[in-house]
């Protein structure tokens, strides 16, 4: 199953999208510590992302986020953001490493699911 994360910025969505072949490691590459699946160094906020800051994994088809030791945190929004050391992640799930924020989306989530039904809307159209 495939997923992925868009950043969030200003309380809205960005163009920056990262896919994840879990388990996939989150964080900030350094020669030191090595590569990681899912590097957040370019981003403005990844100055505030530990190098190895967060793991991603689906196992019997449950979707979880883990922190790996991060100095500033793993937080998933519930009624406000948490710290968590392990979490379960569901479609549209908001967390965030440190300040840096996201949206997690299973299989593309919300927009598959709307381009399905804009496209079912269309024949439904063309057809009347």
């Amino acid at each position: 199953m495939k997923a992925t994360i868009t950043v969030k910025r200003n309380g809205e969505e960005t163009s920056e999208v990262f896919d994840l072949n879990p388990p996939s490691v989150i964080g900030r590459f350094d020669p030191a510590v090595g590569p990681v699946d899912v590097d957040l160094a370019p981003l403005p906020e990844g100055a505030y992302v530990s190098r190895k800051h967060a793991k991603i994994t689906f196992e019997d088809g449950v979707w979880t986020l883990a922190d790996m030791g991060s100095s500033n945190g793993t937080f998933v929004l519930r009624e406000d953001f948490e710290r968590v050391d392990e979490a379960e992640l569901s479609d549209e799930a908001e967390f965030a490493l440190g300040n840096a924020r996201f949206i997690f989306r299973i299989d593309g989530g919300k927009e598959s699911s709307e381009a399905a039904t804009d496209s079912t809307f269309a024949q439904d159209s063309e057809e009347s």
